[in-house]
């Protein structure tokens, strides 16, 4: 497969996306083919039936390759889910010689040594990441690399799942004969695609509102600063849509789509819909300030829930203060008169999040849709990932050229020859190494 084409596989509760994509000459992703399957192994995010969930990533996979005409092996995959929840952590270091300046390794030591912390069982970390660092009690510092102090010590979000369920994902893309590349946190990559770089410096909340789970991630100051997965999203609505009118789901979800609103206002008493009967029974009569009233307290519920994650994170402390305010993407936010709702409960600026930040201009409206979001934002990290290996393999190749020239000329070079350091590697990278070797091994 060619390098600068990367695959995202975003397993959600109501659909299974497989996109694939790659960077134009203008830095621009270029999305060429997508396949969606109904995911039917997947409850709340997490997987719960690995035959049918293997069943949907081939058949969303197979669409994907046809549209594309391109055979796909590897593919960057989201996790989400009940599971996740995440805490903060700070830690420190007291290093052997403040003579010597702050490198990579003292960082890596920092963050290894927080990966050390006690989990419940069945837990493990999935993302540490740094929040800001101090060097000898000097507060606020982005950027430590260069700086000289004995002691380094810093603040972290870090993002704990279940292990079980991680292993499950990556067991359902290996036997649907796929290589797994790399695993990125649903939250991050919808974050990736939408969000504007101005808005994660003023300070922005991201809430995904999928099927079975709403994502939310906030940034502020350019870095992420909270994340949290709430299990609720709009199958509950279309559940609670369901059990009120007495009607079945898939004519619930239908009357969602068409005619729900998240504010019962808008409806005069007198709109009507009529639904057909099963089998020869009565039509049923719903009005749709009902079916709004219906929708209005649940999705009332889930925004509270979100809201009292954003104010967890101290939305309300001035410093800390989200100036972007809300953006909204994920299926779910394409509910009527949301937006109003949003910014009437929680009294921040909102927007729609569109995943149109770094696709290419002539991109087709379906990708644009919210309901992609995710899925963008795993291409986009795919690519990430393969210019990062582009990049350390040309360091590597120069490594060794200077190394045969010195050889040939037997002269002892000016400066000395440094062997390439690989990046950090996010744990993430580390997680998916290990989830591998794990996948490896049980067969």
């Amino acid at each position: 497969m060619e390098n600068n084409i990367a695959i995202g596989l975003d397993i959600g509760t109501t659909k299974i996306v497989a996109m694939i994509g790659r960077k134009n000459e203008y830095g621009k992703v270029e999305i060429l083919g997508i396949g969606k399957s109904k995911s039917l192994g997947v409850h709340r995010g997490v997987v719960n039936n690995i035959t049918q969930t293997i069943q949907s990533i081939q058949a969303a996979v197979q669409e994907a390759e046809a549209a594309a005409d391109i055979k796909i092996e590897d593919v960057t995959v989201g996790i989400a889910g009940q599971h996740i929840r995440s805490l903060q952590h700070s830690d420190y270091i007291t290093r052997p010689n403040s003579e010597l300046v702050i490198d990579e390794e003292d960082i890596e030591q920092l963050i290894n040594q927080v990966h050390k912390l006690v989990m419940l069982p069945g837990e493990e970390i999935i993302h540490v990441l740094p929040q800001e660092y101090k060097v000898d009690g000097q507060a606020e510092i982005k950027e430590p690399i260069g700086m000289y102090g004995g002691r380094l010590e810093a603040n972290f979000h870090v993002v704990v799942g279940q292990v079980s369920s991680i292993r499950n994902i990556g067991r359902c893309v290996k036997s649907a004969g796929l290589n797994l590349e790399g695993i990125t946190l649903e939250p991050l990559a919808s974050a990736n695609a939408v969000l504007s770089q101005e808005e994660k410096e003023a300070g922005v909340a991201l809430i995904d509102i999928g099927g079975g789970t709403t994502d939310l991630a906030v940034f502020k100051d350019g870095i992420i600063r909270h994340t949290a997965v709430i299990p609720f999203g709009g199958n509950v609505i279309t559940e609670d849509i369901k059990e009120g009118c007495s009607i079945i789901e898939k004519q619930a979800e239908l009357l969602k789509i068409k005619f729900g609103s998240a504010w019962p206002g808008e409806n005069k008493d007198n709109e009507i819909v009529s639904i057909p009967g099963l089998r020869g029974r009565e039509p049923k009569e719903i009005t749709l300030k009902n079916l709004s009233k219906i929708i209005h307290a649940r999705v009332v519920e889930i925004i509270e829930q979100v809201y009292l994650e954003i104010k967890n994170y101290g939305h309300e402390e001035q410093k800390k203060k989200l100036i972007a305010g809300i953006v909204l993407t994920g299926g779910g936010s394409q509910l009527k008169h949301l937006k109003q709702l949003v910014e009437y409960i929680t009294g921040m600026d909102t927007r729609i999040g569109y995943p149109n930040e770094h696709l290419a201009g002539d991109s087709d409206d379906e990708v644009t849709s919210p309901l992609y979001a995710t899925a963008v934002g795993l291409v986009m990290d795919g690519l990430k990932r393969h210019e990062r290996k582009k990049a350390e393999a040309k360091a590597q190749e120069k490594y060794e050229e200077q190394k045969e020239q010195a050889q040939e000329t037997n002269e002892e070079p000016e400066e000395p020859i440094k062997e390439p350091k690989p990046e950090r590697r996010s744990f993430l990278d580390k997680l998916t190494e290990r989830v591998k070797d794990f996948l490896d091994n049980a067969e």
